[in-house]
């Protein structure tokens, strides 16, 4: 299991990059800042999973004055070579994304899954903490869906409930429906309940099975037995039917669905106390690098595959004493750091790439 190949065109700054980092330990993209290096990341990262961890624009990573981006990855699973391509199409009104693997479209996020697991630190990582209730749900959908690639059809087919759903909110417009609308709504409430159920019951046994990884590793980065409370909080009480009853005219009156597992959250405590508004920053940064761990090491249990580790610039972040013990703990297998300062001591990586002198 590895990238062995990696190649971009118009991606970001960069007109044209290949690498070839270690495919199965440590290469370092070591550089100055502003040179692109979060960019490599950044493109395998959309090559695992369609998407960028620094913009939610995908026209962002098309370099300037060009209409279309490529990255392109050659991968191996065992003995099997995986080619996966991804172009990102600037149009008049909107920016297309085109995944191919091997050739062929993937009919669904499981076969992307299943090619390229992947686990990102970066220095906003922290946010996984800090914000908003989304950054812990993509955050838990990602560890679901690379432990257990199939779930990513469930995952879709939320989604696909949700916006149709909301879609229906949306065209009444405030108004109350006519009874044929109120049975096109209940039809997919009745959908929008049973799909929810399977989402929660996936949600709630993988949070289970993280606990304990994540206490682990956060007494291992801060030497420190304070218990961490990692628990998950619905978004209503009582029958998810009932309270999607109870929410119909505020639905109504906001255009869009309430309450469901799309308003769901983790909640994150130390020693009992809530970890967003009450942990200090070492605290909360130490329970964030715990988290993405736990998740990495819960895939590996799983699959018996070692993610893709990605490191962007996260010792510049961290105290020697967090630097250390993230050393320590790294996984074995694949690994992309960032920096633009010297390694911390510890770290020996098999290449060490200066991406100005790569182009």
């Amino acid at each position: 299991m590895g990238l062995h190949e990696l190649t971009l065109r118009n991606f970001r700054t960069f007109k044209e990059l290949r690498l070839e980092p270690d495919h199965d330990a440590v290469t370092v993209f070591l550089s100055p800042n502003g040179t692109g290096k979060t960019s490599v990341l950044e493109a395998v990262y959309a090559l695992a999973t369609a998407q960028s961890f620094r913009t939610s624009s995908a026209h962002d990573m098309i370099r300037t004055n060009e209409t279309q981006s490529e990255v392109h990855g050659v991968l191996f699973q065992n003995d099997r070579r995986v080619q996966v391509d991804l172009t990102i199409s600037k149009g008049l009104k909107n920016t297309t994304k085109k995944m191919l693997i091997n050739g062929n479209k993937p009919k669904s996020r499981t076969e992307l899954a299943d090619v390229l697991p992947i686990t990102i630190f970066t220095p906003e990582g922290v946010g996984i903490v800090r914000e908003s209730p989304e950054n812990r749900r993509t955050f838990l959908t990602g560890v679901i869906e690379d432990k257990e690639p199939k779930t990513a059809v469930l995952v879709e087919r939320f989604n696909k409930i949700l916006k149709q759903r909301n879609a229906l909110l949306y065209a009444f417009d405030g108004q109350t429906p006519s009874t044929s609308q109120k049975n096109e709504l209940d039809a997919w409430s009745a959908d929008f309940i049973d799909v929810s159920n399977e989402v929660l019951e996936v949600r709630e046994k993988t949070i289970a099975l993280l606990l304990p990884l994540v206490q682990h590793f956060y007494e291992e980065l801060s030497e420190s037995t304070t218990p961490i409370g990692v628990s998950y909080e619905r978004s209503w009480t009582g029958d998810l039917s009932d309270a999607l009853t109870k929410s119909l005219n505020d639905d109504l009156y906001r255009r869009h669905t309430t309450v469901g597992p799309h308003r769901d959250d983790i909640m994150l405590s130390i020693n009992t106390r809530d970890a967003r508004r009450q942990a200090s920053q070492g605290e909360q940064r130490s329970i964030a690098l715990a988290l993405r761990l736990a998740g990495h090491n819960l895939v590996k249990q799983e699959r018996g595959i070692e993610p893709l580790l990605l490191l962007d610039d996260v010792f510049s972040e961290l105290d020697p004493l967090r630097s250390n013990r993230l050393l320590q703990l790294l996984p074995t297998g694949q690994t992309l750091v960032t920096t633009a300062s010297p390694l911390p001591h510890g770290m020996n990586p098999a290449v060490v790439i200066d991406v100005t002198k790569a182009l």
